[in-house]
């Protein structure tokens, strides 16, 4: 009797044989092996979490405030704890970098290994309870100290050229993970039936034109400089007006842009003068990623992988899009 399997792939290509196949002959690629593998772990942890959390009464705000002066909800903490633990526990860090927490967290010493972490471990918190996507976002970064010597915020103030890899997850309709280690970006999505992540958007590029839109919140308008609101008044004209797209969940909002073409812009507003969005663990690894995959980020002066940080929770405006949506904006911000 035949059997046929349908929808089964008795090879696929899971993101641990991804890295297996792609790290194991750089320098200290099994150590950063185990970083991802950690990684993946985590965002396992939290996406069960998520999928639970209407059950498990763990929407709300937890009723204390993070170093940014948002308030925590309760995924935010249970997302930050996840990350510390399975970090500081995979044999290869030696420091991390949370949005939520004030300081450089330290590994024990004996678990100290050879990367540093800077993540969010929860963006979009204000959309957890309406189930809009949310997600996490993780930059690793390799310590210029030795190896056995004590870590300093030298190792963790590295402009975000000197990334190792960086990457996120999506919260969604579907449990997904995007990552780069320098050589392109990959999408790998959970397959439920036998829990691990496969992939499903191999080399993923920008697209350049199809399905071209912009993602800003454009309730700030009146705040902005005057070139940015003329480069968005140009989207808008012509016979075919750009569309606008804008979630609120800023890995959400990108992951778009990523996947269908355009330019994403968190400009400096009155209420953000100096930026926004975070740059050792929001805009470097997205602008790492989007790079990778042939568009640009900047922060319409110049590169945001450029910018040397001197804190660690500085913060940037910031556009990443297609290279040619780039170039329209700084023709816009030359005139």
């Amino acid at each position: 009797m035949e059997h046929r399997s349908q929808g089964l792939n008795s090879n696929s290509l899971t993101l641990m044989r991804h890295c297996l196949n792609n790290l194991m002959d750089k320098p200290d690629g099994q150590e950063l092996v185990s970083l991802l593998v950690s990684i993946q772990s985590v965002v396992k942890n939290i996406g069960a979490a998520v999928r639970r959390a209407g059950i498990s009464r763990l929407f709300g705000a937890e009723g204390s405030v993070n170093v940014q002066g948002e308030e925590q909800q309760k995924l935010d903490i249970i997302a930050n704890q996840t990350f510390i633990n399975y970090l500081g526990n995979s044999f290869a860090t030696c420091l991390l970098v949370s949005e939520e927490m004030d300081n450089v967290v330290e590994v024990e010493n004996e678990k100290q290994g050879s990367f540093i972490v800077c993540f969010d471990p929860l963006d979009g918190s204000n959309n957890i309870d309406c189930l809009a996507s949310i997600g996490s976002i993780f930059a690793i970064y390799k310590r210029k100290t030795p190896k056995g010597t004590a870590p300093s915020l030298e190792d963790v103030l590295q402009p975000g050229r000197q990334l190792v890899a960086a990457g996120y997850a999506l919260y969604g309709s579907a449990l997904m993970m995007v990552l780069s280690t320098g050589n392109g970006v990959n999408g790998f999505i959970m397959d439920p039936s036998i829990g691990e992540f496969v992939l499903t958007k191999p080399n993923i590029t920008m697209n350049q034109t199809i399905r071209r839109q912009y993602s800003v919140n454009e309730s700030y308008r009146n705040s902005w400089d005057p070139k940015i609101q003329k480069y968005i008044d140009t989207k808008k004209q012509g016979d075919e007006p750009i569309p606008q797209r804008y979630i609120g969940t800023f890995i959400a909002d990108f992951h778009r842009t990523l996947m269908y073409g355009g330019i994403f812009l968190y400009p400096n507003n009155a209420a953000s003068p100096k930026g926004k969005l975070r740059l050792l663990y929001e805009c470097n690894p997205a602008s790492f990623i989007i790079e990778q995959a042939g568009g640009r980020g900047t922060n319409g002066q110049e590169d945001v992988l450029d910018i040397q940080p001197l804190t660690i929770h500085d913060r940037t405006q910031v556009f990443l899009g297609s290279k040619h949506e780039i170039e329209d904006l700084h023709t816009c911000l030359n005139q």
